[in-house]
This record gives C-alpha cells, structure tokens and sequence, in this order.
C-alpha cells in the first residue's frame, strides 16, 4: 500500500499544474490497479485540501461512473457477476434507494461498482442514473476527503459504533415496497404447492 501512496504522491508532485488532471483520471486506473476508492479520496484530501480534494475525487468518481454506465452492457459476464451478487447480498426483489446507495459508499468494503450497478438497475433514464451518481458520490467524496488522514487513527471500537450507524441508517433508508412481477410470483407460489 505504500507504493500506491508514493506512486499517488510522485505523480501529483511532478504534475504542477496538469496534478488535478491527473489525480482524475487516477480515478480511471484505481479499478485496474486494485486501490480501494477510500484511499484514493484520503489522498485527495492530504494533497489538495478539503474543498479542491472533494471536488476532484467527485469529479473523477462520475468519470467512472459514466464509464460504468457506457461498459457494463458490452461486458455480460460481469453483469451476470454483479446481479448474482447483488441477488446474494440484497435479495432478488429488493433495489436499494439512492440514499441506502450513498451510505452503502461510504462504507469501505462494499464494492463500488456493485452499487453503481444497483444505481444503473434502479434507473430508467441516463439523467436519472447521473443524478443518483452524483448524489451517491458526494458523501463519499466528502467523507473520506475530510476524514482520511483521521480514519486510521479511530479505535476499533469507534469504527464499529460508526459501521453500527451505517447499517441503521441503510435499514431506515430502505425501499418500502417489494415489487414481484406476476409471472414470477405465480411461479413461485406453484413450486410452494406442489408436494415433494
């Protein structure tokens, strides 16, 4: 992990001004080079501050969100990938808000593109999905922006009264409503009377 920050670090140093195209388009290679978003957001916040860090973490997070949106339909094996998983982690019926997504964010280990997937199978328009990006990403960005450097220093046992939170504040943003398509629930009901 020391080589990511320092590779981070060196590249935005020799940037000069070109440093916030660069630390964007970072955004664009941290998939492909396996680096957690969180740390990608902290270095934003140690190398350009609070404001500018958010902004460009932000801005780098839509570009892979529009990237996501424009690949993830030419790429079907990982879209079987994503909704099995999505199926296991949320169940088959249920399709998380855009503030369970947004919070879902902010916690570290739960895979991004994930999300942005349970964002895209909400959405019926592009408009929608970039709205609902933007407004998933932002607390994200903003967290982890200001709270990097810190987020290392926290005791065990605050970072588990904060997942603690997290995970109410996802049940109480949850979706009320389960929607079952006839055919399916139909099917489901035959499987259930029909003797072993």
């Amino acid at each position: 992990m020391e080589d990511k920050w320092s590779f981070l670090f060196v590249l935005v140093e020799t940037g000069g001004i070109f440093a916030p195209l660069a630390f964007v388009a970072f955004h664009l290679l941290r998939p492909f080079l396996f680096i957690p978003v969180v740390v990608v957001c902290a270095a934003g916040g140690v190398l350009f501050g609070t404001v500018w860090g958010t902004i460009f973490s932000l801005m780098g997070l839509m570009l892979v969100s529009l990237f996501f949106y424009f690949f993830i339909g030419k790429m079907p094996g990982t879209h079987r990938k994503l909704t099995n998983v999505k199926r296991k982690w949320f169940g088959e019926y249920r399709n998380l808000t855009v503030g369970q997504v947004a919070v879902l964010r902010v916690i570290p280990f739960v895979h991004y593109h994930l999300l942005s997937f349970c964002l895209l199978e909400r959405t019926k328009t592009f408009q929608e999905y970039i709205k609902g990006s933007f407004l998933s990403n932002l607390p994200l960005a903003l967290f982890y922006t200001i709270f990097g450097e810190f987020i290392s220093r926290f005791t065990p046992v605050l970072v588990a009264i904060i997942l603690f939170s997290l995970a109410i504040l996802v049940y109480i943003l949850r979706e009320k409503v389960t929607v079952i398509k006839w055919k399916e629930f139909f099917n489901i009901a035959v499987k259930k009377q029909r003797p072993e």
